[in-house]
């Protein structure tokens, strides 16, 4: 049912997104405010084209959608707009939806501020916030005021950029409907996508073809198209129905190498390239390598960095971050693949915030191949996403007992992911914490502490004996909240001398540990475990982006925990776990 263009889905969430939002403003009930939020964010996790759910009608197969919704849902498809949330929007100005978009601005800020202020867009927000009028404002003060303008610094940012998963759909969806042409020999994305950087600011596909004209024709005519920026013979560029910048090139296949390699990036990679060809005596530009006239590589990259005296460089590792004398040296890594993944060991189920049951979990995941899942709903104290007190973690238990007892070729590990408090204590007893198989500690609240006091919560997590793992440490949330500022330094000794594994959390919207601090953990001697952190099924196929991070972060498979088999997964304190 997969489909490559994934716009509605988009579209489905944000209209479900703007309704939940507008009915908080105007003090609807909670639980229909909720079932709103629940629908979008499964809507914009689901792997698949939300119009295929349509045509097949099995709308009501994803989580949190009932006869209401589904019929609303249909309504968008067909219509690409609802006549309910254009009702709700003449309640309130069009700009408070707008101000909504600012993190940290919740309903009921953007209705004080309209009420108060007399804000209604961002615009007006900006001015007020630097004109020093929102501080007075009650529960507010000079320090919201700098928030609500970094939020707004922080809007701007993420409009200019795209997330990978994003980034990935879009450019799948071009490739899928191109290399179906005849005329298309080659094809491939390239730019910072191809790199798999954490965001993307436009699409490049790149073609071989000796029918450019026709490759031209078709792309600037395909169903996602908004508009044609420029056309040519050989390259153009469109941009989607979402906004989105996509270029293409069609090139020979006798450059095809050359072009993708140039590409590809990085710049400061490709200067490095261009340096070391001139000091050979030789010329490198986007079409080949070429002595004197004589093009000598060109076809494909391989044989282009051979020509150069260079061992094949991943497209994730061209930052020039060493890897070109790794690369002279013979000792370029190995890098870690997603089918090295043995396990996931951070999802959530409807036992807390999840959208599916442990055994819908469990299935999906054993269709993944996965030898071992560790399922690590929320803790007690995390009320707004659900989570277990004492009673519930027993009869979570006694279901996980039995769904290991009915399946037998996939071990299921019972964990949670257990609250860091502002001062470093955990939100279960210890008492509690040893009868898990997995205990993930993660920060959700006081995110604007000093840097200190963030880094002792981790560290003092880390020596707690239960803990196998710190989850996103740093607490990104691209376009909503930038990592909180924490002693890197020390939380890694923290990690390695506790043995503590830290997390690549592979929602598109974390990334975190970032491929930066990743590859810093790895030269401390931290291990690293890479998790989806998953609410649905379709979230379990994120693991490919936290893989990604780990790729541009130099790891290799035996620096990944969760690339063990279960037999030899080696948990703090509990050594090899007994099967």
């Amino acid at each position: 049912m997969t489909c490559s263009f994934t716009v509605k889905n988009k579209l489905v969430a944000k209209i479900f997104r703007d309704i939940a939002e507008i009915l908080e403003i105007k003090g609807e009930n909670y639980f229909r405010i909720r079932a709103y939020e629940k629908a979008s964010q499964n809507i914009e996790s689901l792997p698949d084209d939300i119009e295929a759910f349509v045509k097949e009608d099995k709308l009501k197969d994803i989580p949190g959608i009932g006869k209401d919704l589904e019929e609303k849902i249909k309504e968008i498809v067909s219509t690409e707009k609802l006549d309910y949330l254009e009702k709700l929007k003449k309640d309130i100005p069009e700009g408070l939806i707008e101000i909504l978009n600012v993190p940290g601005i919740g309903p009921k800020t953007a209705k004080l501020l309209y009420e108060k202020l007399d804000i209604q867009d961002v615009v007006m927000l900006e001015r007020m916030a630097h004109a020093g009028k929102i501080r007075d404002l009650e529960g507010m003060g000079e320090k919201t005021e700098e928030n609500i303008l970094a939020g707004i610094e922080l809007l701007k940012k993420t409009r200019e950029r795209l997330d990978l998963k994003v980034a990935m759909d879009v450019a799948e969806g071009f490739v899928t409907q191109l290399e179906k042409l005849k005329d298309v020999k080659k094809i491939n994305p390239a730019g910072s996508l191809r790199r798999m950087k954490d965001t993307v600011r436009d699409i490049d596909v790149l073609i071989s073809s000796s029918n450019p004209q026709k490759i031209m024709d078709v792309f600037t005519t395909l169903p996602d198209v908004k508009n044609v920026i420029a056309k040519g013979p050989t390259k153009a560029s469109i941009r989607t129905k979402d906004n989105i910048q996509v270029d293409a090139r069609v090139v020979d296949e006798l450059s095809y190498g050359a072009t993708l390699m140039y590409f590809t990036g990085s710049k400061e990679h490709n200067i490095k390239l261009r340096q070391l060809a001139i000091k050979q005596g030789l010329k490198l530009n986007e079409y080949g390598i070429f002595k004197a006239e004589k093009r000598i590589a060109g076809k494909t990259e391989e044989e282009m960095y051979k020509t150069l005296g260079l061992s094949y460089i991943e497209p994730e590792l061209r930052e020039d971050r060493g890897e070109f004398e790794a690369s002279l040296k013979g000792i370029l890594p190995d890098l870690v693949k997603i089918e090295d993944i043995k396990g996931d060991l951070h999802m959530h189920s409807t036992w807390s915030d999840g959208g599916n049951s442990m055994e819908e979990m469990v299935i999906k995941s054993r269709e993944l191949g996965y030898e071992y899942i560790a399922i690590t709903d929320h803790s007690q104290g995390l009320k707004i996403a659900g989570g277990l007190n004492t009673h519930e973690l027993d009869l979570k238990r006694k279901e996980i007992d039995k769904l290991n007892k009915k399946y037998k070729n996939i071990k299921i590990l019972f964990g949670s992911e257990v609250d860091i408090n502002s001062d470093g204590n955990l939100d279960y007893p210890d008492s509690v914490l040893q009868e898990m198989d997995i205990v993930i500690a993660a920060i959700h609240a006081g995110f604007k502490q000093p840097s200190s006091f963030i880094t002792e919560r981790i560290i003092k997590a880390c020596h707690n004996k239960y803990v196998n793992i710190i989850a996103h440490p740093t607490g990104r949330l691209w376009g909503s909240r930038d990592a909180y500022d924490m002693d890197f330094k020390e939380v890694f000794k923290a990690a390695k001398d506790t043995n503590t594994a830290l997390e690549i959390n592979s929602f598109p919207e974390r990334l975190d540990l970032n491929d930066i601090n990743s590859r810093m953990a790895k030269e401390a001697g931290v291990k690293i475990v890479i998790n989806t952190d998953s609410h649905i099924v379709g979230n379990l196929s994120m693991m490919k982006f936290g893989v990604a991070v780990a790729r541009r972060a130099w790891l290799e498979k035996n620096d990944i925990l969760n690339t063990a088999i279960f037999s030899k997964l080696k948990l703090k304190n509990l050594g090899v776990l007994p099967i």
